[in-house]
């Protein structure tokens, strides 16, 4: 489960996470090596999709960004949330789904372990990345829409 691994991952960099009550509109805050949960967020699925951007904070941002009319925090947000589509829906696991015959992004939540707005986050930002498709190790990931198609090897 990706939240336990995101869990396990922190904890080896001496991350310190835990997970208390926030006001209804934060789901996660990150300072210095700790990295607040909102506990009242329903799913572990959720929490995870959290985590891994606020990790990503962790790895990518310094000082407070909380007011994101500043461009450079903005960019600083863009960099946390990339990190964690990266970590958590890299274009190997898009062609370990297709390996797998997943069929729709319900499936590639279920089998990523993560919430399907991410998913849409994730292919969204990798469409800005790399465009409609991206040659990735023999195969092509087509963004829009989703799907993943093999060379044959002659």
């Amino acid at each position: 489960m990706p939240y336990e691994s995101l869990i396990k991952e922190a904890q080896k960099e001496h991350i310190y996470i835990y997970e208390k009550p926030l006001h209804p509109q934060i789901k996660g805050l990150q300072a210095d090596n700790v990295i607040w949960i909102n506990k009242n967020i329903p799913t572990t699925v959720e929490k995870a999709c959290i985590l891994a951007e606020e990790i990503g904070h962790y790895h990518t941002s310094y000082g407070d960004i909380l007011d994101q009319k500043d461009l450079r925090k903005r960019k600083q947000e863009l960099r946390a949330r990339q990190w964690a589509y990266e970590k958590l829906l890299p274009l190997e696991k898009i062609v370990q789904a297709h390996k797998a015959g997943v069929k729709n992004r319900h499936e590639l939540a279920d089998f990523a372990g993560i919430t399907e707005p991410f998913i849409d986050a994730a292919i969204s930002r990798y469409i800005e990345k790399h465009g409609a498709s991206v040659n990735f190790e023999g195969y092509i990931i087509c963004f829009e829409p989703l799907g993943v198609l093999e060379w044959f090897e002659w």
